[in-house]
């Protein structure tokens, strides 16, 4: 292996890139229109042009991306985690072509990433789980059948994804059409299938995996376990390793479970095995992501393994970097910094990056996609970077994560960072003696919170504030101000407040910038406040516009296809 193509963008790539350039091998990276003057695109030895800004046009594109393999003279393939990452024809086209696929085999792929018979295996090896289906899903009425026989609520799942795309919970009967037809959606756009499984829906579960690592020799490692219980919209936000207040039990089962799987499927190379961990203590088994994970980094700080290298050195038959399951040594936390505004719900917020400055000093680590003065786009993933943080022991590095968080600046768009600040400070996630988030807490918990604080006001809000430094008896205070009210300070004349223009109260306006789905209610509807009206898609992810009275739909402007701006007029709603 000599010449290794990145068939993926932002900061999975640009990991990739320096792992090749670690192990002396020459990079290729692919981009799409979009992504010319990104940061993966400049770090790579080469890079080759996608021609094209849909996911389907450039990152899925398998004709494309062999072409370019061929082109560039590449002899090896890595996928990074997403897109075509876990497809298994994409995988053996790779290797029909002549390329090294650095990854698990077609086969592994194929049992594993469908999350249907990876069930299958995991019931044979004994692993634990909850009751889901037996094979896909083809109608919503399979889905209602299954709610009857097993209760609500139910998750409806994208069987050839992760990472929370394509995953829908069902709590009401009526919501099931809806639920499975957003599923597959989804499931189509962010990994090309649109196959689908359901399963018993665990209440207020942490969210336990094990990351394993599997050479062509039989040799299965687990490399350690990460906590990744704080989700929004069943998407990671904050991973932490290893799982912390795990009883030994527990973790024995996990081990032994995790390996048991991936024996069964005579799997090669870096996987991860997850779980769900009931309040109870019962541990169910989940999926099996056949790829590297997004949070593999906290894994690597505690370990002392490099995964990536260790993806390389498999992918051309060579061992693991060790022999037997590492001792994890201190505690590492993983930030997603995404492209959201907490204060709407975490909905995507593409835009432009103005200014990024990253924290430092000791257990820090950024591993970054954007720069300074970056576009970020609406049709990709909101991930900006990643901040990683260890210490000797969790309260160490939970002291270091506030310190950094603090330090880190990124303006021009909204982020997920005052989420970040706000809960490495909240006892919930800080007990010295549990473990008092779970999978839904953010939506449920600690939603109040994020209704009332003026930290999580919605970015254009917020952004119409500034922070200036005063003296008080001679202590230095930071005092947050209206724009308007600072122009008055200083002898300057005071500032009046500007009322926004005159609007049509009737008007419905889009929640977030995206590309239209589909609408919910035709023109004439009798529709009641908070009734879906439309759904809006943006970095991968949909989002429902309500009604914000009872009245009458009409004077819809906007169809499938369309893109619109946030708070951009879509219809009215007549009394």
């Amino acid at each position: 292996m000599q010449k290794v193509l990145i068939a993926n963008r932002g900061e999975i790539a640009v990991r990739i890139i320096r792992a090749c350039d670690d192990a002396g091998l020459t990079s290729v990276a692919v981009y799409a229109d979009v992504d010319a003057d990104a940061l993966h695109v400049g770090l790579a030895t080469e890079a080759y042009s996608l021609g094209g800004n849909s996911p389907a046009d450039t990152y899925l594109n398998v004709e494309k991306l062999l072409a370019i393999a061929v082109r560039a003279g590449a002899d090896a393939l890595h996928p990074g985690y997403g897109f075509l990452s876990e497809n298994a024809d994409f995988a053996q086209a790779v290797v029909d072509a002549g390329l090294i696929w650095i990854g698990p085999t077609p086969e592994s792929i194929r049992v594993l990433g469908n999350k249907v018979s990876a069930r299958e295996i995991a019931v044979r090896v004994g692993a634990p789980l909850v009751a889901g289906s037996e094979g896909h899903l083809e109608t919503a009425a399979e889905v209602r059948a299954f709610a009857e026989e097993h209760g609500l609520p139910v998750a409806i799942k994208a069987a050839f994804g992760g990472g929370g795309r394509g995953m829908k919970v069902v709590w009401e009967m009526d919501a099931i059409e809806e639920a499975f037809d957003a599923a597959v959606r989804e499931s189509v756009a962010a990994f090309g299938r649109g196959e689908c499984y359901v399963e018993r829906f665990l209440h207020r579960p942490r969210h336990v995996e094990a990351q394993i690592l599997a050479d062509g020799h039989g040799t299965v490692i687990v490399v350690g376990t990460r906590d990744c219980s704080l989700q929004r919209r069943n998407q990671k936000l904050v991973e932490e390793a290893p799982a912390p207040f795990l009883t030994s039990a527990q973790r024995e089962q996990i081990y032994a479970s995790a390996k048991a799987i991936c024996i069964e499927a005579q799997y090669v190379g870096a996987g991860t095995v997850e779980y769900l961990l009931a309040d109870d203590g019962t541990i169910s088994f989940l999926e099996v992501n056949t790829r590297l994970q997004v949070e593999h980094p906290i894994t690597e700080e505690t370990s002392g393994v490099d995964l990536v290298l260790a993806q390389l050195q498999i992918a051309v038959g060579g061992p693991l970097p060790v022999l037997e399951d590492p001792v994890p040594t201190g505690h590492a936390f993983e930030f997603r910094i995404n492209a959201e505004d907490p204060g709407r719900g975490f909905l995507p917020a593409p835009g432009s990056v103005a200014t990024f400055v990253v924290p430092s000093g000791p257990g820090i680590r950024v591993d970054a996609g954007v720069r300074a003065g970056d576009a970020v786009p609406p049709q990709f993933d909101s991930l900006l970077a990643k901040l990683i943080v260890t210490g000797a022991d969790r309260p160490q590095a939970l002291r270091r994560a506030r310190r950094a968080l603090a330090e880190f600046e990124i303006t021009g768009l909204p982020t997920v960072l005052p989420f970040h600040r706000a809960v490495v400070s909240t006892p919930a996630f800080t007990g010295v003696e549990a473990l008092g988030v779970h999978t839904n807490w953010i939506e449920t918990e600690f939603a109040e919170q994020l209704a009332i604080d003026p930290g999580f006001m919605p970015h254009e809000e917020s952004a119409a504030r500034r922070t200036v430094t005063i003296e008080i008896d001679g202590k230095r205070v930071a005092l947050g101000l209206p724009e308007n009210l600072l122009a008055g300070i200083g002898g300057a004349a005071a500032a009046s407040a500007v009322s926004d223009p005159e609007v049509n109260p009737g008007d419905v306006r889009s929640t977030m910038a995206g590309t239209v789905v589909k609408w919910l209610a035709d023109d004439g509807a009798s529709v009641t406040e908070g009734d879906p009206l439309l759904i809006l898609e943006a970095m991968k992810m949909e989002s429902s516009v309500l009604a914000h009275r009872t009245g009458t739909l009409s004077g819809r402007r906007v169809t499938p296809g369309d893109t619109v701006a946030l708070h951009s007029i879509v219809a009215a709603i007549d009394d």
